[in-house]
Formats: C-alpha cells, structure tokens, sequence
C-alpha cells in the first residue's frame, strides 16, 4: 500500500502525539499548587499552633497563613520575618529560583545545602514531622518552575516517594591544637513515634586547666534541644561514655536514675537552637578543670512512621589566662509553677533574688511552642522594673550579651514574666517533653 506525503505525515504527527502524551505526568491535570496543599501544606503546616491563623501562638513569630486559599498570596515574594534571611535576600517564595526561596531552605534535607545563610531558623515542619524527599523535590520543581497558582508543571510520580528527607548532620570542624577541644554524642536512634532525650556523660580532654569563652555547636533535625552541664557533686557521677535515657525507648515510662542524676547538674551552655554560637564577654570566660566530668543532654522529637537519628557536636575554644579577668558563673532560674488552662492566654511572674553582688554578662531564655513572650527584668534597688530582655521566638530564643554587665546587689534579682498562649484542647503545664511547658532564665555571671 502507497501512502501519499500528506498521509505520511498525519500518520506520523498521531505516533508522536501518541508518545508525547505517554510521557505526560499528570493524568487528572490537578495544579501543583492544589496538590502541595492538599498533601503538606493542610496536613503539616496549616495546623493549630503552627500556620492556621493568626490566633496561634507562634505567629508573631512567622506572621505566615499557610491555609487553603490563602498560602499562595502568602508566599510568593513575600519577605521573611527571619532577619538572616532578609538579609541575604530571601523571599518566602521566589519564583523560579528555590535556592532564594526561604521554603525551600526551611525543608530541604539536602547535605551543607545553606551554610553561609547564618540562623535561618529550624527545619520544617516542627516536631518531628520530616517531609518526604519526594514533597521536598516537588516543591523545589515547583518553584523552579515558577510557583504557578494554575499550572501543572511538576511529575506528580514525585509524590509517592515516601522516602524520609533528614539531613547528615555536617561534622562540625574541631578547634585547632591549642585553641580549644571537641565533644559529641555518636549518631543515636529515634523510634518512630517517639521522643528520645539521651545524656552521655563525659570528660573533658583537657590535662590542663583552661578557660573557655566561646561555646559552638551543631545537632540534627528535630532536635528540641542540646545542653551541656556540669555537675555539681562530683563523687556521684553516671558512668563514663553510657548513653542513658530519660524514657525507656520501648515503655515511655521516665528512668528514676536519670531523673535523680539531673539533680546534680550545673547548667554550663546550650538550649533550643541546637546550631547556635556563644560567645562570651572579653575578659570573661568559664573554667574548666583538667579532666572535667560533663554531661551532654540531646532532646530529639520523631512524629513519623520512620526511625530517625540523632548527633551533636560541642567546640569549646578557650583564651589564654592572661586574657581573663572574671570567672564566669551559670544562671539556670526555673520557674516550675506553671499552669496553662486549655484556650488560655496566660502570664506567669517570678523573682529570683541574690545573697551576693552579681554581675550579669550574658541572658538567653528557654520555653516551649506554647510561648509567646519571655520578659526579663531587674527586681529590686533603683532600676527596679526595667526590661532588659525581651524574646518572642521559642525555637530561636535572643541570646544577649552585655559589654557593661548589670550589677546586681544582694537582695536584688531578676525577674521572668513570660506569656503562653495555650491554643489547644487540653490544659499544659510544666513538664519534660515537647508537649509540656518550661520557664527558665540562662545566662553568665561573675
């Protein structure tokens, strides 16, 4: 049989008409944008206490909606709250360029993906609720693609790949010979559905005795907290290099010889952000004996079907004696009574006196998601009243240093006014996990 030119080619255009659509991705033709909130947006962002509205007590932190029909306006070209990432430049969304969309960065699990961004803020979504590689991908090609309101760009196959998306912790570099040390906790486990707070007792290096002024450290994702202590008994000590729980992995139920071993600690660095960078006061450092016994405490949170993994580094960089001036002491000032009713927004004020003069060099603070504001002021003599800390970002709590320390004489204090607003069903109160509530002032003295 003859096919004439024009047969030839109509013949030919329905073959590549035939493969080209058996390469097009999206049999229903949904929008990305449809399908990113149906798929995460709804399910893990735009939830209560996170990106629902502007009731949640995170928002003034964010001033991000992430709710059907409002996140696109929300996101594109949006300028972030986060000051680092403002500063480089950064929108929330950047059509076409995911490596100046702070989304992107906030979810990535991509190894060093962001390392001269400075403090961006924890990965997303908080608590232990990782994305998949596959959601990361689709929304990276999403914007890529230009962070269209209506189009279908992106190969939906992406989705199914369930694919858990935790980054390697970056090994953190030592300090050079001479100029400080290195302690870690190895990687761990974090059974799915699990919080696991681990401590691993450890001395320091060190055969002489040094001042430390400057605190760097480094943890993983879904990370609640890294904090490192001293010990204030040194004859009663947990075993050396045993990693121990303060929840059985299996039961849940608390270890009564962890909770009694927390007793004995000395607070001596650390807290929320787990990849912060203290650094104290010149002529001010803390010392440390040779061979000083120290615990290093790592709070991770897994709300996935998956086992995670944790690891956290510590570089402790020290100055030369004749550097130093003052011995630098820790606060650690908690305020336990703490009583959240359910829908509740809520103050709770405490004063913390002294018996001596104290000289303050340094404050930062720690609660838990519930808070909205942590207020420090002096207590007591002619400055009675003044704030002279002020932080409302629980994941990335203001660390201050004081070049001109507050002096504060016996009988004079500080004092914590600190605001939550409890926007859940259930009432919250003081408590050791993610779920409960904290209230403590940190900081150095001399």
């Amino acid at each position: 049989m003859k096919f004439s030119r024009s047969v030839f080619f109509m013949v030919l255009g329905a073959t590549v008409g035939i493969s080209l659509s058996s390469c097009t991705k999206k049999t229903e033709g949904r929008p990305d944008l449809e399908l990113i909130q149906e798929e995460i947006f709804t399910p893990t962002c735009a939830v209560s206490g996170c990106h629902a509205s502007t009731a949640d007590a995170t928002y003034n932190q964010h001033k991000l909606i992430l709710t059907e029909g409002q996140s696109w306006d929300e996101l594109i070209n949006q300028t972030p709250q986060n000051a680092a990432a403002s500063l480089y430049g950064l929108k929330l969304v950047k059509p076409g360029a995911s490596d100046l969309s702070l989304l992107f960065h906030k979810i990535t699990c991509e190894t060093g993906h962001h390392p001269t961004l400075g403090n961006i803020g924890a990965p997303m979504p908080l608590g232990g609720q990782v994305l998949s590689k596959g959601q990361v991908e689709f929304i990276k090609q999403w914007i890529d693609k230009g962070a269209s309101k209506t189009s279908s760009d992106v190969d939906d196959v992406l989705l199914k790949d369930n694919t858990p998306c935790q980054a390697e912790v970056q090994p953190l570099t030592p300090p050079a010979v001479g100029t400080g040390f290195q302690m870690t906790i190895s990687p761990f486990e974090i059974p799915k559905n699990f919080e696991r707070e681990v401590f691993l007792r450890k001395n320091s290096p060190n055969t002489d005795t040094v001042f430390v002024n400057r605190l760097q450290m480094r943890g993983g994702n879904n990370s609640h907290h890294f904090v490192v202590y001293g010990f204030r008994n040194t004859s009663l000590l947990p075993a050396v290099n045993v990693l121990r729980d303060l929840r059985d992995p299996v039961t849940g139920v608390l270890n009564s010889a962890t909770l009694l071993e927390m007793q004995n600690h000395v607070f001596m660095g650390g807290g929320t952000d787990v990849n912060t960078d203290i650094t104290l006061p010149t002529g001010v450092a803390i010392k440390m004996a040779p061979a000083t016994p120290v615990d290093l405490n790592a709070h991770y949170f897994n709300r996935t079907n998956f086992t995670l993994s944790g690891q956290n580094y510590i570089n402790f960089y020290t100055v030369p004696r004749a550097a130093v001036q003052f011995e630098a002491k820790t606060l650690d000032l908690n305020n336990f009574d703490i009583s959240i009713p359910a829908n509740t927004r809520r103050t709770f004020t405490k004063n913390f006196t002294f018996t001596a003069t104290t000289r303050v060099v340094m404050l930062t603070s720690h609660f838990h998601k519930l808070g909205e504001r942590f207020v420090i002021k002096i207590f007591g003599g002619p400055r009675h009243g003044e704030v002279v800390y002020t932080n409302t970002s629980w994941e990335h709590p203001l660390v201050l240093s004081f070049a001109t320390p507050i002096v504060l004489q016996a009988g004079e204090g500080l004092t914590s006014e600190v605001t939550y607003f409890n926007n859940t069903s259930q009432p919250v109160s003081f408590g050791l996990t993610s779920q409960d509530e904290m209230n403590i002032i940190f900081g150095y003295y001399y």
